[in-house]
């Protein structure tokens, strides 16, 4: 695999992963557990933090502003 199909492959997955993502919240919401819900919406919260982290990364190694420093 080369540079420009790994950093397509990292962008398709990271959008996939975030669609499934919004399927979440409806379904925490219908246990009606709501000490349940609160850690289930605390762990998809952190989820979707560390999906955003990988989105913006895949944008600064694609325009090529991705260093160790930043």
């Amino acid at each position: 695999m080369d540079r420009a199909a790994a950093i397509e492959q990292l962008r398709s997955a990271c959008n996939n992963i975030s669609r499934e993502m919004m399927r979440l919240n409806p379904a925490i919401t219908a246990l009606g557990e709501p000490a349940l819900q609160d850690e289930l919406y605390k762990a998809s919260y952190e989820l979707t933090k560390q999906v955003e982290v990988l989105k913006k990364r895949v944008v600064k190694i694609q325009s090529g502003t991705d260093t160790p420093l930043t």
